[in-house]
């Protein structure tokens, strides 16, 4: 027995060596790839020495004596933080993730590829100014130098995620900045997916239905329900096709975590220190790390600090001496679906107002890991490239005998969006930061800028020119081979609203309806937003002079304006039914998630269980009110529309009818279903989180999923790189945390603002900034979280443009210097 117990204690004990010596082997070579921020090295495309001074926030401040040299240290800087996302975002872009993940990224591969928008930003290439490209070229050369520095010094291929793939990586070009601007327009849209799905609900609801369950923003430019099933009657309802699951690293989004955002500004006359103020929270998808990365470069036009994209050269949110800039979704319909009737003795061939004409044909190689390549047939049509009925369930709207084609800004292959971006960094007041961005193409924004004395907001991008007969006004797909429905070029960028120092001193966008221009001069009919406006305008115009503070303090407002309304509406009756009933049973769980929303003020607190039991009820009261008439579509509907609510609870236009249940013989009354889906909610936590409902906790459902986007599901590796934390906000909220709407927990918080910017310009130096993760990309890094704990708290980290500030707190210092130093020719 004894000999047995040695023998075990020695096999513990060897396998507790082998694996400290795994451990330690592969920490050494993971960390071979974390940067060294304090070094001297030479590379020969530099012009002078340049200097990458590293702030407590690892934030790097780049000091170059010419444009060249500082855009060629932001490549650099970028590389060596955050090369695995930036060649994820260019794989992307390229359709070339399936040489890493194999068949399952396939159909993202593939449709991206037949948007051929890689090959749109090539061509873009030749739209630019000489010194546009110039700056593009010295951005790639030091991405290029950090990849040469890599594979010279075995610095651990770069990142860790590149031991997974043996795929050699590309030297950057400028084509692939030009292509990520592309991809970010593609996450950002969602007018194709909001086509689809209105197309769908029209052949199953009538028109006054349509209104309540898609609803238009309050305001004159509401355009006339058409019916789908007038303009194709052919499609039978509630036909739907095998729609690609969505992955974590695909580009495309659903219609609820498309781009959102928050901007306001104010006017020296409101601001308590006489000067201007900007905030702006642009929201998008969490990932870890964030797709933003800050970074401050002194340029020849002066030094700009704010929130780049790791692959792009620019400081796309932020400020400089003398102007701040934010951006927000705009909600500008820049997409079209046409249905294209084939002909039916040539498949090869479609109609148009001409006649048939063929279809222009392409091939593209698909290489698959471990599988054979795939030869990929890809046709575009005059409107657009033709996409399969797999993506966003097209093929649920696409009548027998035709295909669907896509108009879309995003596309242009003459797009100078980039150097509207150059420019704007240039600009040194408002007046030439408005004629900056004249030249932006896509993703349409609204830029807010201010400088010392104005503040303005614009609308940035091109807007399609349609014909005024056009069938559907752009909301609905329309026949491809009618002349009027067909695109006319595009809008003169004058045509753009732009609102300058409003005569209330104050303005504002939180992707709400901002313009009541009729058709086709619109912009939209389908907002981002109805109830965030609600509590900016309150916050922002009851207060007469403002702060800096009182900027973040709107920033960081949780208050549910949708709650406020839609509570006393759903509740109404409920509150005054109540009765003696054990609390352990449905109505005792029932009458207690009453008394607790009876005296809640709608704050989305993470500590609260209020806001839970609200969105439970919601989900569940929207289900119960849609799944009878919609059928497998209410599916789609993954997230609570507070219009919809009110418009049913008010009755308006006898929306009630909602309430009943079609199925049944009786007729169900608004409070009968409020009550069994309130029941429903309580019953889905109480399986959830326990029984106890005072001891539930909005923020244990609502936690912010800073996930890693490819290691992030895979067991062990996933507790290290996933970031998670319980937040304060919701859905309807100015500090926005969207819900994930879908899966087991679909309270996750999906969709934020993972940057936040105030600037003051009364003192601009006392401006501040923050991210949703870590400056750095590498999991083994301090730097990976360090920012997630204050972003989560609500704290920033200063925004100076100072340089002996940056340097007094400087933590590492990289100087670049050329081979030869061509300052001495």
């Amino acid at each position: 027995m004894d000999r047995i117990f040695v023998w075990l204690m020695r096999l513990i004990l060897s396998l507790a060596v082998i694996g400290a010596l795994f451990f330690a082997f592969s920490w050494y070579v993971l960390s071979r790839s974390l940067p060294d921020y304090t070094k001297t090295v030479q590379f020969e495309q530099l012009i002078a020495p340049v200097e990458i001074v590293r702030d407590t926030a690892n934030v790097p401040h780049i000091f170059g004596k010419n444009d060249h040299d500082t855009l060629f240290a932001l490549g650099y800087a970028h590389a060596q933080d955050r090369l695995w996302q930036m060649t994820m975002l260019r794989r992307t872009a390229q359709g070339r993730l399936s040489e890493l993940f194999g068949e399952a990224t396939l159909p993202i591969d593939m449709t991206v590829r037949r948007l051929a928008i890689y090959s749109a930003a090539r061509q873009s290439l030749s739209a630019l100014r000489p010194d546009t490209l110039a700056k593009l070229d010295a951005y790639a050369l030091g991405v290029n130098a950090r990849l040469l520095e890599i594979n010279n010094g075995a610095l651990g291929r770069g990142a860790p995620e590149f031991f997974l793939f043996s795929n050699a990586i590309s030297p950057w070009t400028a084509a692939d900045s030009l292509a990520i601007i592309k991809l970010m327009g593609i996450q950002l849209s969602s007018h194709l997916q909001q086509e689809v799905l209105r197309a769908r609900a029209s052949l199953i609801l009538d028109d006054d239905r349509i209104k309540d369950l898609l609803p238009d923003m309050p305001g004159n430019n509401q355009a006339e329900i058409i019916d789908f099933t007038r303009l194709f009657p052919e499609i039978p309802p509630n036909r739907a096709t095998a729609e690609a699951p969505r992955s974590a690293l695909s580009p495309f989004k659903s219609i609820a975590l498309s781009g959102a955002s928050n901007a306001w500004a104010a006017l020296p006359g409101r601001s308590a220190t006489r000067g201007t103020l900007l905030a702006n929270d642009p929201h998008l998808e969490l990932t870890a790390p964030s797709i933003w990365y800050l970074a401050r470069l002194e340029l020849s036009t002066g030094g700009v600090i704010g929130g780049t994209i790791p692959g792009l050269p620019l400081v796309l949110v932020g400020r400089s001496a003398k102007l701040g800039w934010g951006l927000t979704s705009s909600n500008l319909d820049d997409t079209d679906i046409y249905i294209e009737k084939l002909n039916p003795l040539e498949s090869s061939e479609y109609q148009t107002p001409e006649g048939y004409k063929p279809f222009i044909k392409k091939q593209s190689i698909v290489r698959i890991k471990d599988k054979s390549p795939v030869t990929l047939e890809m046709f575009w049509t005059d409107n657009g490239p033709v996409l399969p009925g797999s993506h966003a369930n097209l093929g649920a709207v696409t009548p027998a005998g035709h295909v669907t084609s896509v108009a879309w800004t995003l596309l242009s292959s003459q797009d100078t969006s980039v150097e509207a971006g150059f420019d704007l960094m240039a600009a040194q007041s408002v007046q030439e930061g408005l004629q900056a961005s004249r030249s932006f193409v896509a993703p349409s924004q609204i830029l807010t800028l201010a400088d010392s004395k104005q503040i303005a907001m614009r609308t940035i991008g091109a807007l399609p020119k349609r014909d005024p007969r056009h069938q559907s006004k752009g909301r609905l797909p329309s026949a491809g081979w009618l002349a009027q429905n067909r695109w006319q070029g595009v809008l003169d960028p004058s045509v753009n609203p732009v609102f300058l120092n409003p005569a209330s001193g104050i303005l504002g966008h939180t992707n709400n309806k901002y313009t009541d221009r009729s058709f086709p001069e619109h912009i939209s009919y389908d907002w981002g937003d109805s109830q965030r406006v609600q509590r900016m305008t309150r916050l922002l115009q009851t207060r007469e002079a403002h702060t800096r503070d009182s900027f973040i303090e709107a920033q960081l407002d949780s208050v549910s304006p949708a709650a406020r309304t839609i509570l006393p509406l759903i509740g109404a009756e409920l509150w005054f039914q109540s009765e003696a009933v054990a609390e352990d049973s449905t109505a005792g769980r029932r009458q207690t998630a009453l008394d607790l929303l009876a005296n809640w003020n709608g704050e989305m607190n993470e500590h609260l269980p209020e806001p839970l039991i609200y969105a439970a009820w919601l989900r569940a009261l929207q289900k119960r009110l849609i799944v009878d008439e919609l059928g497998p579509l209410h599916e789609a509907f993954t997230h609570v529309e507070p219009l919809f609510i009110e418009r049913v609870f008010r009755d308006v236009s006898g929306a009630s009818i909602w309430c009943d249940v079609v199925q049944s013989r009786r007729m169900e009354s608004c409070s009968e279903m409020s009550r069994l889906a309130l029941d429903d909610a309580l019953a889905e936590l109480v399986e959830t989180y326990g029984s106890e409902i005072t001891a539930l906790r909005w923020g244990e459902a609502h936690q912010a999923t800073h996930d890693h986007p490819v290691l992030g599901d895979i067991p062990i590796l996933r507790w290290f790189v996933n970031i998670r934390q319980s937040t304060s906000g919701g859905d309807h909220t100015l500090q926005r945390g969207k819900t994930i709407g879908t899966g087991p927990n679909p309270y996750l918080n999906a969709h934020a603002g993972a940057y936040r910017g105030v600037y003051d310009f009364a003192d601009p130096d006392s401006s501040v900034f923050i991210i949703s993760t870590g400056q750095s990309g590498h999991p083994l890094s301090r730097h990976y979280d360090n920012l997630s704990k204050l972003w989560r708290r609500g704290e920033y980290v200063p925004m100076t443009l100072d340089e002996t500030l940056a340097r007094a707190g400087a933590t590492g210092l990289t100087t670049l210097t050329p081979v030869l130093d061509q300052t001495d020719r």
